[in-house]
């Protein structure tokens, strides 16, 4: 099998996907001859032609606007905006067309497009190229927000929003595009090659939308987490020697509600991790679910480690990030309760 990057592996999924079906077009900002700021659009225009992959204005609202029109007379636009903080002039397209098309329309039309941003931080990107906004697509009816943490289910969970009828967000940690990463900045770096979530099918296949997953089975506390957060939260139960359980979500809307209730009522405890600030976050509406859900199991309060209510810094990023030893606090916290 082949190793890839989380990038080849996003590549890929948008070559097979372009293979397969001769409506699918991908068009953003730099994705077509120049093959993207990350390079995941690489060979596109090459091998599909430039009517079906092509450089769009600096426009985020254009982008989106266009790949509506295009999905209402039956396209499928997998579109790139080129960092997720840049997506807020488009979020009104998102939010108030995209959404609503197949309810407002009565089933008539439907707005199957995908748009696939990079998120998060460790990189150095500062206030304007770090930032983790989703809870504001989960927040809306209508979308489906998907945060992959390895190159495998990259692939597949790209190919599975491409495949589906609504307006999938498809959020691309960053950080995870060349190796996972546990938080520890001043360790060297780790590629995929080495890693068995690196070992991506080249030829079609899908990762349902929906469905998390357990990276790491465990009986004393449920960690949920997904992107970055989920190899920092390996690295916190490894560090810490606590029988952690981790669910990488994959997929936050929709939730895989009943993986996470049956995992917390078993083990009793439970964490959760997300890169994005705290207030409103949506660790929020994973803490109320898991409250309402599992409130008679549970035998200490829960615990969220999060980013701070701040915006994104540049010389502190190690103190914003939250890393293994933040994780390890919070854990043994909820093992003490």
């Amino acid at each position: 099998m082949a190793r890839m990057t989380m990038i080849e592996a996003i590549r890929s999924a948008q070559h097979v996907a372009m293979g397969r079906d001769d409506n699918i077009v991908v068009f953003g900002e730099d994705v077509g001859y120049f093959g993207g700021v990350f390079r995941c659009t690489q060979g596109l225009q090459e091998t599909y032609g430039p009517s079906r992959c092509f450089d769009s204005p600096i426009n985020e609202s254009g982008i989106i606007g266009a790949a509506i029109g295009m999905a209402a007379y039956g396209l499928r636009p997998c579109v790139e905006i080129q960092f997720a903080d840049y997506m807020y002039p488009g979020y009104d397209q998102l939010s108030q067309e995209a959404a609503r098309i197949r309810y407002r329309s009565d089933g008539d039309f439907t707005t199957q497009i995908t748009v696939r941003m990079p998120t998060g931080g460790g990189i150095y990107g500062g206030q304007t190229h770090s930032q983790s906004p989703e809870a504001l697509f989960a927040h809306v009816c209508g979308l489906k927000t998907v945060i992959p943490s390895n190159p495998y289910d990259a692939k597949g969970l790209l190919a599975a929003s491409i495949e589906d009828d609504d307006p999938v967000i498809f959020l691309e940690p960053k950080r995870l595009y060349n190796g996972p990463f546990d938080g520890h900045h001043d360790r060297p770096i780790t590629s995929w090659a080495k890693h068995s979530m690196g070992e991506v099918p080249e030829d079609y296949y899908t990762v349902p939308l929906g469905k998390a997953a357990i990276t790491r089975p465990g009986d004393e506390v449920t960690i949920l987490a997904y992107g970055t957060m989920v190899h920092v939260a390996l690295t916190a139960a490894e560090e810490t020697g606590i029988d952690a359980e981790v669910i990488d979500l994959r997929t936050i809307l929709p939730l895989d509600l009943e993986t996470i209730e049956t995992s917390v009522k078993r083990t009793g405890r439970c964490v959760i991790l997300h890169e994005a600030t705290k207030t409103c976050g949506f660790g929020a509406e994973l803490m109320s679910l898991v409250q309402e859900t599992c409130f008679y199991h549970l035998e200490a309060p829960i615990a969220r480690v999060t980013g701070w209510d701040t915006p994104y810094p540049h010389a502190q990023e190690w103190d914003y990030f939250p890393g293994p030893k933040r994780v390890g606090a919070a854990l043994k916290k909820v093992m003490e309760g």
